[in-house]
């Protein structure tokens, strides 16, 4: 549901290149996406966000806070976040907006606007991060980002780095049957075993108002395919972001044109019918 403080957001320019219907690259139309119906879930870096070099260094347009504000209230708060980032991370990008959100790969889970962060695992010990540390040194443009529950070493400013860094943090974690190494895009993320996105989607729809709903999951990564994959055994669909993954039907070419959909969607008038 709406957050009783949530207040209408401005809208700002938008991504050059909108209009007022669109379709996906399989056909899918802007109308089979019906708010009324679906259940929302967006990654946010790559997906909603142009990637930046560090992860303090992201934009969030005006825009799309607005347009999330229309669309989460079109979806009758059946929208979420599904981030590799903390949920408070999230709040802090997309204030004053709140929204429902899975942190940190679905370690962390809030359901509703109003209910309390669900932090289901412990955080990283400390002689963790002190030898995941001692291996980013190594690097002058490798670094690594503290989420509490888990930690993300970035190399995209070293990618021949990339081979060396996985060797090196595999070797940290080996034995260590409660940590797992998840590859993104240039960075991987060491984090307690056992939680991915996909568990957080299937959570998200045992709960109104997600349940009962057509899933729409929205990625960038192979960090996604497991978000992918809840929202297809559940009989939704998933959008594919700038590269083509297994089992996604749909594609997106970036950022910017998830942004437009978004507005669109948030525009919209009622469907009369869905996928």
């Amino acid at each position: 549901m709406t957050s009783p403080s949530a207040q209408p957001l401005p809208s700002r320019d938008r991504d050059a290149g909108d209009s007022p219907a669109g379709n996906t690259r399989d056909g899918l139309s802007d109308e089979e996406l019906d708010a009324a119906e679906c259940a929302f879930f967006f990654d946010v870096d790559g997906t909603l966000l142009d990637i930046a070099e560090r992860p303090e260094g992201v934009h969030v347009p005006a825009a799309l806070v607005s347009d999330l504000h229309a669309l989460h209230r079109r979806a009758g708060g059946a929208l979420a976040l599904v981030s590799g980032r903390p949920v408070r991370e999230l709040d802090t990008l997309f204030a004053p907006l709140r929204l429902p959100a899975a942190g940190v790969h679905g370690i962390e889970l809030r359901p509703d606007t109003g209910a309390e962060i669900d932090v289901r695992a412990p955080r990283i010990d400390d002689g963790l991060r002190t030898a995941i540390g001692a291996v980013t040194n190594r690097w002058r443009g490798v670094f690594a980002e503290d989420k509490g529950v888990g930690l993300a070493v970035h190399y995209r400013a070293e990618p021949d780095a990339g081979p060396a860094l996985k060797h090196a943090l595999a070797d940290i974690v080996a034995g260590r049957d409660d940590l797992a190494i998840l590859p993104g895009h240039m960075v991987f993320e060491i984090k307690p075993s056992g939680h991915h996105k996909g568990g957080a989607v299937e959570a998200l729809m045992k709960r109104p108002p997600f349940a009962g709903r057509f899933p729409v999951f929205f990625g960038d990564d192979v960090t996604d395919e497991d978000g992918f994959a809840a929202a297809l055994a559940a009989g939704g669909t998933a959008f594919a972001v700038g590269r083509s993954f297994p089992g996604a039907r749909t594609s997106l070419s970036d950022a910017a044109a998830v942004r437009r959909l978004v507005h669109r969607l948030a525009q919209a008038q009622p469907a009369e019918r869905r996928i």
